[in-house]
């Protein structure tokens, strides 16, 4: 049913200063905006997925609506969009497998649906089938993964997993964490374990972006003004890391370099 991650869309208050920040962050200064029903988009293309930044600019329904997440949760990753080949047949799947999909959405070149989120625990989850597809992009700036957390690890990992059919990688206790790794596509859903979310929804929570040379990637952010951490071994041998503080509209946010083997 999926092929790939589409886009992360991340809700802010200020486009412009969202747009600043994101630029900066992955070394790109073309995007492409938009503004319909109040609400205002900005889209940034990366190496394998893109970033659709939000804000509300009038008092449409769709606005309002925005404005309520954001007053409810803060600005920060509130959805992603999965690519799907056939958007009529996913949508047959979603419905029998239980995620109980809205009505297909049609656009110009796209059509989309989005699944419950009672189904999915309270993340917002969508399909979207673009025509054409998306070029490809030469950024050297791309998705290496996406962490969700869940207090409910096993009805997670059923989601992801069994409805979704994401392929999972990796089950492993890190750190004293137990974290799952599910490949889609060019990037990795990690789902982690976080017992304070018992009972309660889970969250969309961080992104982490791979770079070719982490310690040009630190210099160029630092160089722009940005709040960075100082460069540190990551989790995953062979890797180096460093976090990025501010200026990603609360997004935890990870840069990180990886061994060519990468699997």
């Amino acid at each position: 049913m999926i092929v790939a991650l589409d886009h992360v869309v991340i809700a802010t208050h200020q486009l412009d200063l969202a747009l600043g920040g994101y630029g900066t962050l992955l070394d790109r200064a073309d995007h492409e905006r938009a503004e319909r029903d109040g609400v205002a988009t900005a889209y940034i293309r990366t190496g394998n997925v893109a970033v659709e930044l939000m804000a509300p600019v009038g008092e449409s329904e769709a606005a309002r609506r925005l404005r309520a997440v954001i007053a409810d949760s803060g600005e920060g990753l509130k959805s992603l969009v999965f690519a799907v080949e056939d958007i009529n047949a996913a949508h047959r799947r979603a419905a029998r497998v239980g995620l109980a999909p809205e009505a297909i959405s049609v656009r110009e070149h796209w059509r989309s649906c989005r699944l419950s989120r009672l189904s999915t625990h309270g993340v917002r989850l969508f399909l979207i089938e673009r025509a054409p597809p998306p070029p490809a992009d030469a950024s050297p700036v791309s998705l290496d993964h996406v962490v969700v957390r869940s207090g409910d690890f096993e009805r997670a990992a059923a989601l992801y997993g069994a409805r979704l059919g994401l392929d999972l990688r990796l089950d492993r206790e890190i750190a004293g964490s137990r974290l799952m790794f599910f490949r889609c596509g060019g990037t990795v859903i990690e789902l982690g374990h976080d017992l304070s979310l018992a009972g309660a929804p889970d969250r969309l929570w961080g992104l982490s972006w791979r770079v070719p040379d982490l310690g040009a990637a630190h210099e160029r952010l630092s160089g722009a003004g940005m709040a960075v951490s100082e460069v540190r071994q990551g989790l995953k041998p062979g890797s180096r890391v460093f976090t990025v503080r501010d200026q990603t509209c609360g997004v935890p946010t990870l840069m990180i370099e990886t061994s060519p083997n990468r699997d």
